[in-house]
Formats: C-alpha cells, sequence, structure tokens
C-alpha cells in the first residue's frame, strides 16, 4: 500500500515535468553537426536581417539549462526571435566542437555556457571570453537581457 502511495505520489509531482520534457527540443543535441547548423543559421540570418548566437554547452550543464530558461521567458524570448537565430553548439565533456570554439575565440578552459555572436554574413562581432554566463545561476534576467540588447543588429 505504501509503495502504490509514494508511485502515485512520484506521478503526481514529476508527471508534468516528465511530459514537457517529452515535448520540449534537447538542449545541446549530441548527435547534431554543428557546422552544418551554424551554416544553415548564417543563411537564415542573412535573409532576415538578424545576428547568429552560438551556445557552447552541454546537457550535463546546471548553468546552461540556467541560460535556456533565461532564453525562454517571453520577454527575452521575443528580444532574440526578432534579432537572432540561435545554434546550441555541445561541447561533450569538454571533448567535441573544440575547433568551433576556437575559430569563434570562445575559451571553453572558462566554462560554460559559453555565447558568440556573428553578423548575418558570419562574421564574429562578439565572444565571451572570460566566462561570462559561466554562473548563470547567479545572474539576474536583466544581465541576460542587456546582453542581448547590446548585441543585436543595428536596424
Amino acid at each position: 500500500m505504501k509503495l502504490r502511495l509514494h508511485l502515485a505520489a512520484c506521478f503526481v509531482f514529476l508527471g508534468p515535468a516528465l511530459i514537457f520534457a517529452a515535448y520540449k527540443d534537447p538542449l545541446f543535441d549530441e548527435k547534431a553537426d554543428a557546422n552544418k547548423e551554424i551554416q544553415a543559421a548564417i543563411t537564415q540570418a542573412t535573409r532576415a536581417h538578424k545576428n547568429v548566437v552560438l551556445d557552447f554547452g552541454a546537457k550535463w550543464c546546471e548553468d546552461c539549462h540556467v541560460l535556456d530558461a533565461q532564453m525562454e521567458k517571453p520577454e527575452l524570448s521575443r528580444l532574440i526571435k526578432a534579432n537572432y537565430v540561435v545554434v546550441d553548439i555541445d561541447v561533450g565533456r569538454f571533448d567535441k566542437n573544440l575547433d568551433l570554439a576556437e575559430k569563434y575565440h570562445v575559451p571553453l578552459k572558462m566554462g560554460v555556457p559559453a555565447l558568440a555572436v556573428l553578423d548575418s554574413h558570419g562574421k564574429l562581432l562578439y565572444s565571451q571570453e572570460r566566462g561570462e554566463f559561466e554562473g548563470a545561476r547567479r545572474m539576474k534576467f536583466e544581465d541576460f537581457k542587456a546582453f542581448f540588447e547590446r548585441c543585436k543588429p543595428k536596424k
């Protein structure tokens, strides 16, 4: 009887989270071809006159999930959708896409998440060379918003 109650309680509390997780796109697809995704994002950004955000991170990274949650908040989500094409780049256990991190001046030794911003033609505009978002869980919403406001394309 106690086991049934425990299982029922787990379903009540975890059920909605599991359903949400099943429908949400996975963060940092480990099988994605980041080079192809960046090229597709640049093509899309060129057509839409947007910048490209390269979000280096990993599924295991708590701060990466914090950044993602902030980016999905309505106010920031609208800002991002209007101005950016976002590419999540999986770094694995700091053993994947290292060439891309180097190409875009993102020192992974400073931690993840780490962002780089490209213009609509793929030119590097900004990279977080000092691990600015590595401590995302300690940052305020306003910090994230200020970053995206500062790096949006000039229209």
